[in-house]
């Protein structure tokens, strides 16, 4: 990296930006072909010194936060939100995570046999980080096609706040979210090096959406419950869900599907290729 990336780029990004895309007023006599530095300030919700000290390479260690915050206020993309987390991790000496106990992500064998005795029914197997370790077939024909298993390891974290798909995917796209993010909240405490790593990454890439759900008070996730999903062969379906955790050592957990209505039953079963009727359908 060159001496100064990541405020070239900040300003770079404040230079692109006009007033009209942020729903300023343009004024008369701007200098700037941009936002002004206070205006991108006030914006942030960070000092007018502080962002002079980022874009002039006085300070190249900005908090998670604030790099979220500035990258909302700067209407970055996807794609721009990465490259500037890859800026700060560079500047950080490209250090991802110290250490710590890392997430689990090797499946026991009688995980594995517990799985296959749970098909055809949707079942996975998560581990702290909301990393998809193992699944059902029933499990990749259904959630296959939503891109959900995309990734390596697929996260279902990651696909919920970052993946352009999921607000149509999951109609109770918001709830959803603040499942997830309380998974996370319950799965590891705040010291966990490994959670806070992917904390700050999404807090980055996702901003205001993630970010202002972690900070704001969280309740425990809900072990069972009903999901809807919008599906591109079976149209909307209701899946009841039970969470089964395995030993605190094992650091992970599984997610069991059932239709929650007679119309999911029949449209899982031909998903799965099970013979109409062959998941019973639950009340709710």
């Amino acid at each position: 990296m060159t001496i100064n990336e990541l405020g070239a780029y900040l300003r770079d990004r404040r230079e692109a930006v006009t007033p009209a895309d942020v729903g300023l007023p343009a004024g008369a006599r701007r200098r700037t072909p941009g936002l002004r530095r206070s205006e991108l300030a006030t914006l942030a919700g960070v000092s007018v010194e502080y962002l002079a000290r980022l874009e002039q390479g006085r300070d190249r260690h900005p908090s998670a936060q604030v790099l979220g915050a500035l990258a909302d206020a700067l209407r970055l993309d996807p794609d721009e939100r990465i490259h500037l987390r890859r800026l700060t991790k560079g500047a950080a000496g490209d250090v991802l995570c110290p250490a710590g106990v890392p997430p689990a992500r090797s499946v026991r064998p009688t995980v594995r046999a517990l799985l296959d005795r749970l098909e055809p029914a949707p079942a996975l197997l998560l581990n702290r980080l909301g990393e998809v370790l193992a699944r059902t077939s029933g499990y990749e024909r259904l959630a296959g096609p939503l891109g959900l298993l995309d990734g390596d390891p697929p996260s279902l974290v990651r696909f919920v706040f970052t993946d352009s798909r999921a607000r149509a995917l999951y109609p109770d796209w918001e709830r959803v979210a603040d499942e997830l993010v309380a998974m996370l909240k319950l799965e590891s405490s705040r010291d966990d090096p490994h959670v806070s790593h992917l904390a700050d990454e999404l807090t980055i890439v996702a901003g205001a959406p993630f970010a202002d759900r972690l900070a704001a008070p969280a309740g425990p996730p809900s072990p069972t419950g009903v999901e809807r999903l919008t599906h591109p062969e079976a149209g909307e379906l209701r899946l009841a869900y039970e969470t089964l955790e395995l030993p605190v050592k094992d650091g992970q957990h599984l997610v069991v599907y059932l239709p929650a209505d007679d119309a999911t039953a029949l449209a899982l079963d031909r998903l799965t290729g099970r013979r109409p009727g062959g998941l019973r359908a639950v009340s709710g």
